[in-house]
């Protein structure tokens, strides 16, 4: 259930695509339930910002159900029902939910099948459950379950009750649907509660029966700006303990920013205040040292990446030193042993291995051959004000300090270009380019200057 607008949050932006772990709430548990049954199997009703959501999610393969008016998590099964008409058992999730475990809905389906009810709910005993809905067994030993009492209904003995309603279900569709037309809007809110259907279900003599998780912490939802750095930070501890688990060293890993999707080989090190985002992958060996922030970016082995590099959409192979302080744009692939050093901006180059560009450089648009050395202060002009240029400078090539590289250029095998020179032509192998003016000297001239200057 997706379709929310989660008005605490106080957020133009609908509240299951706010992210924690690196992704959106829903993603998260869409992977939950996709380990479960195929993602043809699975449907996300929305309703708030459809459009939006159908969008950030429609990579998951899941089925999009419309809920164009939120009238309540029960009208939310209403307009499902078409599309849930082939199933006989259907699991209902939260959307804003996402430390559900997948191990954890397995339990609660096989608790369902095994005991045949017509509701299932999923409860967890909470040391505060403060605005839950309590759960009312019949017996103190009996997984039946007599009534959900909402908050701001219970006496002051039911609020004592630690057992509360997750919001998570399971349903025996054929009874489900047989009987939610029985649900009321005599509430304050004038919605269709799903929580009602256990009264509607026990009052038309159906078992409704609860399975209590025994870890409680995983049907915590999202409902503020707090409960869901709450909840990532929750995230991104567990995601550091499993790198350490896997022989990846990660020095105080409360400062680190670690999504969820992100892959370390062993024998790694993470420094503090690192952020490792989307996608990244970095090989066995390497070291990120602090104040990086990568994204989507693939490392090799033994590469050391050192403070305050930014990196998106780049590649680094074996044995690079990148930074301090280099940023790597999309579409930049480092080669073997390469040096990309100090305020060096890098866009959709291919630098060669052993090539190294240490000082002050700009290089975009560029194919740069094996053993190249770039001078401090180097760029490349890939952009004539409508459209970008290519640079090739081919194997052994030595560009001298404070040099300007007006694309499209070539420059040969071994050639040389002269420091400070401007160059506008491609320059063939083995050649020297100067795109400079002669020096002159003027003996004398500072002290007449001086001279002249002290007589007015």
């Amino acid at each position: 259930m997706a379709a929310g607008k989660g008005t605490r949050l106080k957020s133009q932006r609908p509240k299951v695509l706010h992210e924690v772990g690196g992704m959106p709430l829903l993603e998260h548990v869409i992977r939950t339930a996709a380990r479960l049954v195929p993602s043809k199997d699975v449907y996300a009703i929305i309703g708030h910002e459809a459009d939006r959501v159908r969008a950030a999610l429609g990579h998951t393969g899941v089925n999009f159900v419309l809920q164009s008016e939120q009238k309540g998590t029960g009208h939310a099964l209403m307009v499902a029902r078409d599309a849930l008409a082939g199933y006989e058992h259907v699991i209902v999730l939260s959307g804003d939910a996402p430390l559900i475990t997948s191990e954890t809905i397995g339990h609660l389906r096989d608790f369902h099948v095994c005991e045949k009810p017509a509701m299932t709910l999923l409860s967890a005993d909470l040391k505060n459950p403060y605005g839950y809905g309590r759960v009312l067994r019949i017996g103190p030993r009996s997984s039946e379950v007599k009534q959900i009492v909402e908050e701001k209904s219970a006496t002051a003995a039911q609020k004592k009750i630690h057992e509360i309603n997750s919001g998570f279900y399971v349903f025996a569709v054929k009874d489900l649907y047989a009987h939610i037309g029985d649900l009321s809007t005599a509430n304050a809110h004038g919605e269709y509660y799903l929580t009602d259907m256990a009264a509607v279900l026990r009052n038309a003599r159906k078992r409704v029966v609860a399975w209590q998780t025994p870890t409680p912490k995983e049907v915590l939802g999202g409902n503020t700006r707090a409960e869901l750095a709450d909840i990532d930070q929750q995230m991104r501890m567990a995601k550091c303990r499993q790198l350490m688990a896997d022989g990846v060293t990660v020095f105080y890993p409360a400062t680190c920013v670690i999504d969820n999707d992100v892959e370390i080989a062993p024998d790694s090190v993470i420094e503090p205040y690192v952020q490792l985002l989307g996608r990244t992958k970095i090989g066995t060996g390497s070291r990120v040292r602090s104040y990086c922030v990568i994204r989507n970016s693939e490392i090799g082995e033994r590469v050391t990446v050192r403070p305050g590099c930014i990196m998106e959409d780049a590649h680094i192979s074996a044995g690079a030193i990148i930074g301090p302080y280099s940023h790597l744009r999309p579409g930049s692939e480092i080669g073997e042993e390469a040096h990309v050093g100090n305020f060096v901006e890098t866009k959709k180059i291919k630098l060669g291995k052993g090539s190294k560009a240490n000082h002050l450089t700009y290089l975009g648009d560029a194919e740069i051959g094996a053993g190249v050395n770039i001078g401090a202060g180097t760029i490349i002009c890939n952009y004539d004000g409508v459209n970008k240029h290519k640079t090739v400078i081919g194997d052994a090539v030595f560009i001298g300090s404070d040099s300007t590289l007006v694309a499209p250029i070539r420059v040969g095998n071994r050639a040389y270009v002269g420091a400070a020179s401007c160059i506008t032509e491609d320059v063939p192998d083995d050649s020297l380019a100067l795109g400079r003016s002669r020096q002159v000297v003027k003996e004398g001239w500072a002290r007449e200057k001086r001279a002249s200057r002290a007589k007015s």
